[in-house]
């Protein structure tokens, strides 16, 4: 027996049996033609993390190559993208139940809006571009009274996309026949006193991983890059019915990963030397600049998150299992969620509204009505907060001239003005659970996801190509046993349980965006999020091209940059989590800045 790992793995390499004959982790998964012996599995034990003796490979030796032959057989069936496995994920523990008040018949009437007394209406205004940056609830009810008309903002987000996106590059392909239709339409139906709701008629941008009939759906990656579906995703669908005007396909990071895409980096309006973050990267960036009106994302593990937070906008992850996700492209069926990016916390709840609820096809979501009432007084609420997280120093203790929290002086006053609303905080702590899991999770679901653009080699079309990207993450999926990836999803269950408990306790938690765990955790267990600005901080330096790490250099001036706290809710309780976080939102004006160069 060897003991030695290095001699050992040099033995299997003396051998022939290296990671090129190991297309994934189950030991008959070998290449056509290439015989399982008891040598193989002596060396597949080592990527296992098992050890068997020589009678037992003896013994598993004609079941490994059955298992092989089954493989094999299954390798040759062509799976596309859509087709999702045939469990599904739930967000509830067993045993758990919603309270009455989110499925009750009656929590199904019609979501409100704000009153027109809250919202500052101006005359027409002196120029369309005046309105760029104004939130849904603002341009619905210019809209709704005929103060501007659809096809009048249509045309300014087309030019404003035309006229930003070299800077920006956030577009993959615009929208405007479809658009310029939907908009004329839109206003036909107003002027004949056929009024849809809040979004009738308001321009937005879909993230390109949406299905769109006649436009491309490219994911942001090059083997990709000419993909047409002849479908409208359900999101898609849903705001089609509610009235909205689709004027842009907005990039994502390639398969859903970065800000990084075959069409280059799509930059943060507020430091345009600095990628947006992803990978709703098109998404946060045009939001931010004025160039739609809202816009969808999607989060895996915090796609909708990290770009909000970058590009200073607000941004919903609902609960898993809310929206569906029909049409979309599928990195992980356990993980995936769709949302809206947004200027305002109301915004997304409009958005929501649209979107939310069983199509018939996504066996993921569940049907729990969504109603919206700006009506709800957050200080009748029991809103926690992680103490511990907002306690920790703005500065290592063992290294005082490194900064670990940048954003803490926001992060202590939010909590201060929170106070000032009323609302009483009660200090809470997240479940110390295992949130690794998430890479065994996401990695194996990605992974079989794209099984077929590792094994045929165009995983290397893809412009990343380094040890963090989907290329490499994708081949190392193929190692990840199927026992392990079941046993992370057994581990999972009690991270659910350990949340739903937490839930228990309060209603709405608000947090420091990050220096938790909150972020794989939620995404973990499916609850929702708002991620919203809540101040600035001097933005990062950045490498120059062509620069000496040691050469002395003066020292540039860098803009300042957004940040960002985050509220998290009870599964399906975004009402109550949005109605906390717009009390904030509404308290402090950190949404209604403006990028320079943009306004």
């Amino acid at each position: 027996m060897l003991t030695d790992r290095r001699a050992f793995l040099g033995w299997c390499s003396a051998l022939g049996v290296g990671s090129t004959l190991f297309p994934g982790v189950l030991w008959g998964k070998l290449s056509a033609g290439a015989d399982i012996t008891v040598e193989t599995i002596a060396c597949a034990e080592a990527l296992a993390g098992v050890s068997f003796t020589a009678e037992q490979r003896e013994m598993m030796l004609e079941n490994l190559r059955r298992q092989q032959r089954a493989q094999q057989a299954l390798h040759e069936i062509p799976i596309d993208n859509a087709v999702a496995p045939a469990f599904h994920f739930d967000p509830l523990p067993p045993g758990k139940t919603l309270p009455a008040r989110l499925t009750e018949p009656a929590a199904a009437t019609a979501t409100t809006t704000t009153p027109a007394a809250r919202i500052a209406l101006r005359g027409a205004p002196q120029s369309v571009e005046e309105l760029a940056f104004e939130p849904v609830r603002v341009l619905a009810a210019l809209v709704r009274t005929r103060k501007v008309t659809s096809r009048a903002l249509t045309e300014m987000y087309l030019r404003r996309l035309e006229r930003f996106d070299p800077q920006l590059h956030a577009v993959v392909s615009l929208t405007p026949e479809r658009a310029r239709a939907q908009a004329r339409a839109a206003d036909e139906e107003i002027t004949r006193g056929s009024y849809r709701g809040p979004l009738h008629g308001i321009p937005w941008g879909a993230k390109d991983l949406l299905a769109t009939r006649g436009y491309r759906t490219t994911w942001g990656a090059g083997p990709y890059r000419e993909q047409t579906v002849d479908a409208d995703a359900a999101v898609v669908q849903r705001l089609d019915q509610a009235g909205a005007v689709l004027v842009a396909k907005l990039t994502l990071g390639e398969l859903a990963m970065g800000d990084v895409w075959f069409g280059g980096t799509t930059r943060n309006p507020w430091y345009p030397e600095q990628g947006s973050s992803g990978s709703s990267a098109g998404p946060g960036s045009a939001v931010a600049a004025g160039l739609v009106g809202f816009a969808i994302g999607s989060e895996t593990l915090g796609s909708i998150s990290s770009p909000a937070t970058r590009n200073g906008v607000t941004g919903l992850r609902p609960t898993f299992g809310r929206v569906p996700r029909t049409g979309a492209m599928a990195l992980s069926w356990t993980m995936d969620k769709l949302g809206p990016m947004c200027r305002a916390v109301e915004d997304c709840a409009l958005v929501l509204a649209a979107i939310n609820g069983p199509d018939g096809q996504d066996r993921s979501v569940r049907p729990v009505p969504f109603v919206w009432d700006p009506a709800i007084d957050p200080r009748r609420l029991r809103v926690g907060y992680f103490k511990a997280a907002f306690d920790a120093p703005e500065r290592s203790p063992t290294e005082p001239a490194r900064v670990v929290r940048p954003a803490k002086t926001h992060d202590d006053a939010a909590l201060e003005v929170l106070r000032r609303l009323g609302i009483d905080l009660i200090p809470v702590e997240p479940p110390d659970i295992p949130t690794q899991l998430v890479s065994l999770i996401l990695q194996a679901e990605g992974g079989a996801a794209f099984e077929e653009l590792t094994r045929s080699g165009r995983a290397d079309l893809l412009v990343q190509q380094n040890a963090g990207a989907w290329p490499n993450t994708f081949r190392a999926a193929q190692f990840i046993p199927a026992v392990d990836y079941i046993n992370a999803n057994r581990v999972r269950m009690d991270m659910m349980q350990q949340w739903w408990r937490l839930f228990e306790e309060v209603d709405v938690i608000v947090t420091p965006t990050s220096g938790t765990n909150q972020l794989p955790a939620t995404n973990l267990t499916g609850n929702p999020a708002v991620i919203l600005p809540h101040g600035f901080i001097e933005g990062p330096q950045l490498p120059q091209p062509g620069a000496v790490a040691d050469s002395i250099t003066v020292r540039k001036a860098r803009p300042p940059v957004p940040t960002s706290l985050t509220f998290l809710g009870g599964l399906f309780d975004e009402a109550r989590l949005l109605s906390v976080a717009m009390a904030y939102q509404d308290a402090t004006d950190w949404h209604l800045r403006r990028p320079p160069g943009f306004a």
